[in-house]
């Protein structure tokens, strides 16, 4: 065994709580190793050089929140012990009113969310192309970042069919920057004016109020086949990408084109890019039914849980670069259109810098929930262009975040804190917690001595880039080049596996399946047949409806081979293993079992029939059983191990257990049979050696692709280490030839 055993994460506390109630006085305790707060910057972006651990809650003693020190908090005081409460009763009014007020308004889009913090390290690469120090070569910046659902409210589940929202805010010492992104490249709409329109569609019907983060109904479905500038969003949402794996393994797209400024003065266009280091993977149908039910915090707890455990996510940030011309188009793709996209087999995607997120939250609500992210955020060599979507996003934010966050002070709150000195003559309003001196907030001033003073050129100043604007007139309108709704769809759709296809035409009959108004069913249909015959026909079937005749004829397309998920091989950083025990298990042969899935980067989880004492008898003092057949489901595991036999188990009783089954092999625990069974639906790796190796040829799964078995633990492991880097074993089930051609 190696010396330190691999972290399990998931412990609630820093320390591990005694069985009695604690009766002597104690401070706070600290937070967790992985966990920190926002930076200890004054509210004008200085360094304080105050200690994170002065930043919370201190003292041995329960006090007021003016801190009069607190006998009883349990009781509040009464004319008599039967009597009414008193209005003096202070603490119950403070504390009452406090929780009364605890909630601020969610926010209308990206309500479910989660966030940590990290580390930007620029490559220098373009530095050629920007002025903005971010991008120097080792220069270091603070991020934090947050994921986010579309769709849903604070409470619903994260595997949700939906948009992903990837916003990023880096703390450069030239001031804030956030990079407001989707992990989808492309948006519904092309004009921000249509933006309520969209969301008012997916949100749940007003009359309802459901159904709670879904597409699947008829106000979506109505207004995205009636704006068919929309299908190609449509499209990414309906493939694997709308149910991600993991926030960590997921792109990020700034979804607009940007313009850099190099210090010479000259401009490019690019489009932004984050590459997950663990490569683009997705989560099965039946896998997001089961996390909704089973998990539904999964993306949210995969995140902090690979933070604690070690295993910091990394992504690049990359750039495809444009040549700043006059009609600011590529090869007949408008760069301005937020509906396209530039594949990157034309314009390759250059690595600028990399994002390690290594620090979870102190605390969910002054963090995450109180970030607020703001398109207007730039900084010297980065600029906005004339995307019509982008241009509204830019006072859209700002909008938001005063009625959120209660009132024009928000960028004072710890987590938006700049970490650059702010002298910005702006004064007063609702929760100003800056305490400005002097008195002349104006300028050119004489009684402050001039200050602030503007920026000369030669000290870095932001400069909003003379672009010229061509002679016009007012109207309200798009150019020609944003009537073209299909053909990108359909290079989407032909650049996934036959395998992907199939997804994604299962998608499309779900969802429209669940709309009650067959018209719009048709009208989507139409769409459909514009974007791929194929598809629309296959649709048609599962719908029992006819196929309609195309809007217009399908595009010829290159396919694009990047925008696919399958087909390449990514790195196991933070994989978990579940290693599948029973009462007859060698624990020697566990104890290097779990040593080689540990050395291999991965996390090792043993679920044994039950936890506690008797798994400690079992186990021995060194191993730890994580999971239990009763607590263990495939949804956690990317590969699973059958290390013994599983005979059923004291609690494997139709009364006890509604996962029980009826048909479940003779000698096997029914939990065990049941997650097999998933583990083989949903394509993951099996592996089993000794007794295990029966457990699989009882259970039907011993033979297949993706099935492995060894001598012994070491052989075994190998095996499914090598199949495991491909994420799924789609080559187990044989596609139906639907979309062979296609």
């Amino acid at each position: 065994m190696p010396d330190k055993q691999p972290r399990i994460p998931g412990s609630p506390g820093s320390a591990t709580p005694p069985v009695a109630e604690p009766t002597t006085p104690a401070g706070p305790l600290p937070p967790s190793p992985d966990q920190s707060g926002p930076a200890t910057v004054s509210p004008t972006g200085q360094e304080t050089g105050t200690p994170q651990d002065k930043m919370a809650q201190g003292g041995k003693f329960l006090t007021t929140a003016h801190g009069a020190r607190l006998k009883d908090s349990d009781h509040s005081l009464k004319a008599g012990n039967r009597g009414p409460i008193l209005l003096q009763d202070h603490h119950f009014r403070e504390k009452i009113s406090h929780f009364d007020h605890e909630r601020i308004p969610e926010r209308v889009v990206h309500a479910r969310g989660s966030g940590a913090h990290g580390v930007f390290r620029g490559y220098g690469t373009a530095s050629k192309i920007s002025r903005a120090g971010v991008f120097a070569q080792d220069k270091e910046t603070e991020v934090f970042v947050r994921f986010s659902t579309v769709v849903g409210s604070r409470g619903s589940s994260d595997l949700a069919r939906d948009t992903r929202g990837f916003a990023t805010k880096f703390y450069t010492d030239e001031g804030t920057w956030d990079l407001v992104g989707n992990n989808i490249p492309v948006f519904f709409i092309q004009d921000a004016l249509k933006f309520p329109d969209v969301v008012h569609a997916v949100k749940p019907h007003p009359d309802r109020e459901i159904p709670q983060a879904q597409s699947a109904h008829d106000t979506f479905w109505d207004f995205v086949s009636l704006h068919t500038e929309a299908q190609h969003h449509t499209m990414w949402n309906m493939a694997d990408r709308g149910i991600p794996r993991s926030y960590r393994m997921m792109e990020g797209f700034g979804i607009h084109t940007f313009r850099l400024i190099a210090q010479d003065g000259s401009t490019v266009l690019v489009k932004f890019h984050w590459k997950p280091k663990l490569g683009v993977h997705s989560v099965t149908w039946e896998e997001a039914q089961i996390i909704s039910g089973a998990d539904p915090d999964f993306h949210r707890r995969d995140l902090a849980d690979a933070i604690e455990a070690g295993a910091f996510p990394e992504w690049e940030l990359g750039v495809q670069v444009f040549e700043d011309t006059e009609d600011q188009m590529f090869a007949g793709i408008d760069l301005l259109d937020p509906t396209k996209i530039v594949p990157e087999e034309l314009v390759p995607v250059e690595p600028i810098g990399k994002m390690t997120l290594n620090r979870n939250t102190t605390n969910f609500f002054a963090e995450t929930e109180q970030v607020a992210f703001n398109p207007n955020n730039l900084i010297p060599g980065i600029d906005v262009t004339n995307d019509p979507l982008l241009q509204g996003r830019l006072f859209s934010y700002l909008d938001t975040q005063i009625t959120r966050l209660g009132g024009p002070n928000w960028n004072q709150l710890p987590i938006n804190r700049p970490h650059a000195a702010v002298n910005d003559m702006l004064r007063d309003g609702m929760h100003q917690t800056a305490v400005h001196a002097g008195v002349a907030p104006y300028r050119p001033n004489s009684l402050d001595g001039g200050n602030p003073f503007e920026t000369p050129d030669g000290d870095r100043p932001f400069i909003d880039h003379p672009a010229p604007v061509p002679a016009s007139v007012k109207e309200r309108a798009l150019p020609a080049s944003f009537e073209d709704h299909f053909s990108q769809a359909r290079l989407f759709f032909q650049s996934l596996s036959e395998v992907e296809k199939e997804h994604v035409a299962q998608a499309y009959t779900f969802e429209l399946g669940k709309c009650y108004e067959q018209a719009i069913r048709e009208r989507q249909l139409k769409a459909l047949a514009a974007i791929d015959p194929t598809l629309a026909q296959v649709v048609a079937d599962g719908l029992g409806l006819p196929v309609p005749k195309p809007a217009e004829s399908p595009a010829d397309v290159v396919p694009s081979p990047a925008l696919s998920q399958v087909g390449r091989e990514w790195p196991l950083d933070g994989r978990q293993v579940g290693i599948v025990v029973g009462p007859d298990v060698d624990a020697g042969e566990l104890s290097g079992t779990v040593t080689s899935v540990h050395q291999a980067g991965l996390v090792p989880l043993i679920i044994a029939p039950s936890g506690g004492e008797a798994a400690t008898r079992l186990l021995g003092k060194d191993l730890v059983a994580q999971r239990t057949y009763l607590t263990a489901r495939s949804i956690e595991f990317d590969a699973v191990l059958v290390a013994s036999a599983t005979p059923p188990a004291p609690d494997a009783a139709n009364g006890l257990d509604s996962k029980v089954g009826a048909s479940t092999p003779d000698g096997i625990d029914p939990r065990v049979s049941l997650l097999l069974g998933e583990v083989w639906r949903q394509a993951k790796a099996i592996g089993a050696y000794g007794a295990g190796e029966d457990v699989l040829r009882t259970t039907g799964y011993l033979e297949g692709a993706g099935v492995v078995t060894g001598s012994g633990a070491e052989e075994a492991v190998q095996q499914l280490l090598n199949l495991m880097p491909a994420h799924r074993v789609w080559e187990r089930f044989p596609t139906t030839g639907r979309f062979a051609t296609t």
